[in-house]
């Protein structure tokens, strides 16, 4: 199948052209080198896995003027790399995470457009190192795209704190309506998913004690005994996986019965969520459990559909941190 037939005939936005807006701080006369060229040029290198000015500049030694041309280079030699310290080192880099994420945007609508559910996760990651270096900011929220693994944007942020503030700044970047945003514990807040509910979009978020109430409210109902809802057939999706000597069952039930009871924004459902992870070469078999609340009706999303979209919130963590 090819990949036009894959896309319906709709084109992927070109990260060319939003390079080409980035603006460059170089007065006229100093630019040997196109800073769109330069940009798209370290993206492949990036992805290649050259991460710095040196291993850059090393990198693109290896090809030719042919190569060069192609990312819209004037000379026939690319750029050394004192010209790659300085031309990185003076970008408005709030310019170009924009674009980037105007382009990140623009490919999630291409490639999922005809797809329910559309989830986004957001969560923090603190940047290894950055306090010892006298970072400032040394905490990143970033929003990742469950299915493509891409990152829509990110904000530095002093520490781990979970200041609203930083978290709708986060929204304002994107595109919230029909969007389902899924986040851990640290980041469920009222304010939060107002926002999201505020501008059509939908979340589903897991619950620890950092919300006490709510927590309680959500383990006395799933948790034995069940006082008036022994006969309660709850809705239940299951996974089964085996992979890295080790088998883990995924079991999520979910619940309606406390739509009208939890003082929270949107509540539409919670559900508990249960993994049992067995070592093949011992047998030991560890438990985790975790619950959850969600905005999205039984109609909109089943068991089997918040089980999917749980499981694809952790590829933040394996796709962007």
């Amino acid at each position: 199948m090819s990949v036009d037939s894959l896309l319906g005939g709709k084109q992927i936005p070109s990260l060319y052209s939003e390079l080409q807006e980035v603006p460059d701080a170089r007065d006229d006369q100093g630019q040997r080198h196109p800073l769109p060229a330069m940009l798209a040029l370290a993206c492949v290198a990036l992805l290649s896995g050259y991460q710095t000015p040196n291993a850059i500049s090393e990198w693109v030694d290896n090809y030719g003027k042919q190569y060069l041309e192609r990312f819209g280079f004037t000379r026939d030699e690319p750029p050394s790399q004192a010209t790659w310290y300085r031309v990185l080192g003076s970008i408005d880099w709030s310019a170009l995470e924009d674009r980037l994420t105007r382009w990140g945007l623009e490919v999630l609508n291409v490639l999922e457009a005809s797809t329910k559910l559309q989830g986004i996760a957001i969560d923090g990651k603190t940047l290894r190192g950055s306090k010892k270096q006298g970072a400032a900011e040394s905490h990143l929220l970033s929003a990742v795209a469950h299915r493509l693994g891409v990152t829509l944007t990110q904000i530095a942020v002093a520490d781990k704190s979970n200041g609203i503030g930083s978290m709708l700044d986060l929204l304002s970047r994107l595109v919230v309506e029909g969007h389902v945003f899924t986040s851990d514990a640290l980041l469920t807040q009222r304010e939060l998913a107002r926002e999201i509910l505020r501008r059509d979009g939908d979340f589903v978020f897991l619950v620890k004690r950092n919300q006490p109430q709510l927590y309680e409210d959500i383990t006395f109902l799933f948790e034995p005994p069940l006082p008036l809802l022994r006969g309660e057939s709850w809705p239940t999706a299951e996974t089964v996986d085996a992979a890295h000597g080790r088998i883990e069952r995924r079991r999520l039930q979910s619940s309606t019965m406390l739509n009208d009871y939890v003082n929270w924004p949107g509540a539409e459902q919670v559900f508990r969520l249960q993994r049992l992870i067995t070592e093949k070469k011992t047998g030991e078999v560890t438990t985790h459990i975790v619950y959850g609340i969600a905005s999205l009706t039984t109609e909109e999303a089943d068991a089997k559909q918040l089980l999917r979209l749980v499981r694809e919130h952790w590829h933040i963590e394996n796709k962007s941190h």
